[in-house]
């Protein structure tokens, strides 16, 4: 059966594969980035890719979609913000930039969007290992690590609080994926693993994995960083 989806971070990488993924199985798709004109070209079945700044958002725009399918299925948020400093050159304003994109508008747009989940809806939030308590953490990265562990946290608050509506909320910690973020990270490091099959392997959690658990903060890494 074609469910409802939206996905956040899909001009490019994971969340650009994705979109293709849930499109080519008839899913009915919202896109969310702040450039999809490379999504909007493929011209994909049943996909909305808008331009949307997660960090200002247009109300109106996911109204459009929300009041058109009047339920959410699935709700992945893959959008994502890096700078990479020594931890006394990371300025005020870096930790609330990372915070605004990897937390602040997860939350907000989870707020706007519960209203229309239901037994079954399934959140998932693309975190990384490197917000995940004992494992190898990497120098330049205080903003986003700590981030991504504020977005663990999160998860599994929300899981716990909206229990008993029976909406599934987990996070995918992910290790190295060969994309734009990893490439600005870590100059020259190929990783082992492509935006495309990182992809394929989201979409079975999103589909059948996520039934199995809740407020799970899942770590899927074959190698560091």
């Amino acid at each position: 059966m074609s469910k409802n989806i939206i996905i956040t971070g899909t001009s490019s990488g994971i969340g650009f594969e994705l979109v293709k993924i849930f499109a080519q199985k008839k899913n009915r798709v919202l896109a969310l980035s702040r450039d999809n004109s490379k999504l909007r070209d493929l011209k994909l079945d049943a996909v909305d890719a808008i331009d949307f700044d997660i960090n200002n958002p247009d109300e109106s725009k996911l109204d459009t979609f929300i009041n058109s399918v009047n339920r959410i299925d699935v709700l992945i948020n893959n959008a994502g913000y890096l700078v990479k400093k020594p931890f006394e050159e990371t300025t005020l304003a870096d930790f609330q930039n990372i915070y605004s994109t990897n937390v602040f508008s997860v939350a907000m747009l989870i707020q706007r969007t519960i209203s229309y989940m239901h037994e079954g809806s399934n959140v998932i939030n693309i975190s990384s290992i490197g917000g995940v308590q004992g494992t190898i953490k990497f120098p330049g990265l205080s903003a986003y690590g700590s981030s991504k562990g504020a977005l663990n946290i999160l998860t599994e608050i929300l899981a716990e609080e909206y229990k008993d509506k029976k909406v599934h909320f987990n996070s995918l910690a992910l290790g190295s994926v060969q994309t734009k973020m990893l490439e600005e990270a870590f100059p020259g490091y190929k990783a082992s693993t492509s935006a495309e099959n990182m992809a394929k392997y989201i979409y079975n959690f999103a589909t059948e994995g996520y039934k199995l658990m809740n407020g799970k903060v899942v770590s899927i890494s074959s190698s560091t960083p």
